[in-house]
């Protein structure tokens, strides 16, 4: 079997355009894979047509391996967003192919299933006013769907220092939220690498009667030493890793013992093997896996894979019943949240389990899509 092609094909909301690339072959056997790029879309595009050309069309979609190998070190340059995600939706995609030649789930093929539910949080669904009593009742509803657990940034546009009056509006808005969702749903505190490392540890311990699940992102993520001076400090877990981009570049963050919780993104780490690769790793560091995924439904599927043959696997973000839940429907099959449990139900299908409607996806055109954490009324996700 050898690989004559992709295609790509963008779906859009006003602030995330979500990439879609099926892989075709010469016995019939297409692949699916998904990214979502924050500002690039174009540029991801492109590469990806040079990469069709260069690297991808003639390939065995069998030699997963080989294909993420050569597309990563083959153009010599260093690999960054851009060409590990182009890596990642190509690399879904052989994946697919292949369980669906077998017959198989990728979880099979990558190690046989260690779980048949997985845990999800919801995120996204915070689109309402920004005061305590909206938030009372988004959350509320959020339980009521039979989430477990949620996820929250309450910041406003704070960045590094955040004011008294700041600080404390934040704090109702988690007040009003743990008192929505009770005792015992999880809440993670999203912090977006606003703070410096001071500000950070004084919002930890002002949250810190809330029983925050982890802290996200609480600095920067370029500096690990900054991250690890908040996590010497704070007794909540650390999460952080959603924008580091290489398996390889996880190694200094490990050996600082700075974060309880890793959050690569299956659709910009390279892929489904890279990111299994890299569970491995934090497994022998005793580190949690908490894949962040702010895609579409081909992206959950392929973390639901991950899900199923990682042992370390700690819960999955989902956005797709709340902001713009629209876009589920260009999806056949999408994994859906059980509400009786909270949780997904690892699919027995073949391959990712999941099929892109490309009538459906052409509802749905690219759009100039914004998302800019700093701007008053970021949490809307509605940019004008």
């Amino acid at each position: 079997m050898r690989i004559t092609g992709i295609s790509t094909h963008v779906v859009g909301t006003p602030w995330r355009n979500l990439t879609y690339v099926r892989v075709h072959t010469d016995e019939g056997l297409t692949g699916v894979g998904e990214t979502r790029m924050l500002g690039r879309t174009n540029a991801l595009v492109g590469y990806l047509e040079e990469a069709s050309a260069n690297h991808i069309t003639g390939s065995d979609p069998f030699a997963v391996e080989d294909l993420v190998r050569r597309m990563k070190y083959g153009d010599y340059g260093r690999a960054g967003e851009i060409v590990m995600s182009g890596i990642a939706v190509v690399e879904m995609a052989c994946w697919d192919i292949k369980g669906k030649a077998l017959g198989v789930p990728v979880w099979q093929l990558l190690g046989g299933k260690v779980t048949d539910r997985v845990k999800a949080y919801a995120n996204g669904w915070y689109t309402t006013e920004r005061t305590p009593d909206a938030y009372h009742e988004a959350a509320r509803a959020v339980v009521g769907r039979g989430y477990r657990a949620l996820k929250i940034d309450p910041f406003g546009t704070g960045h590094l220092e955040l004011g008294q009056e700041e600080t404390r509006y934040a704090v109702s808005l988690i007040e009003a939220v743990r008192d929505a969702i009770g005792p015992d749903t999880e809440l993670m505190l999203e912090m977006h690498g606003r703070f410096s490392p001071a500000t950070a540890v004084r919002i930890a311990r002002e949250m810190a009667p809330f029983a925050p699940a982890w802290l996200e992102e609480p600095v920067p993520p370029e500096n690990l030493k900054a991250l690890a001076k908040v996590a010497e400090k704070v007794d909540q877990p650390i999460a952080t890793g959603e924008r580091v981009h290489d398996r390889i570049e996880f190694r200094e963050l490990f050996e600082s013992q700075a974060a309880d919780i890793i959050q690569p993104d299956v659709g910009h780490i390279g892929g489904i093997l890279e990111a299994r690769k890299l569970a491995a790793t934090a497994e022998t560091h005793y580190v949690m896996v908490a894949p962040h995924n702010v895609g579409g439904s081909v992206l959950t599927a392929a973390n639901l894979q991950l899900a199923g043959c990682t042992p370390n696997f700690k819960i999955l973000e989902h956005f797709n019943d709340f902001a713009d839940a629209d876009i589920k429907k260009v999806v056949k099959g999408a994994p859906q949240v059980d509400p009786a449990t909270g949780c997904f139900t690892l699919s027995d299908a073949p391959g990712l389990g999941v099929e892109l409607d490309v009538e459906a996806a052409a509802e749905f055109p690219q759009q100039q899509a914004r998302f800019d954490l700093w701007a008053e009324g970021w949490e809307k996700r509605q940019p004008k």
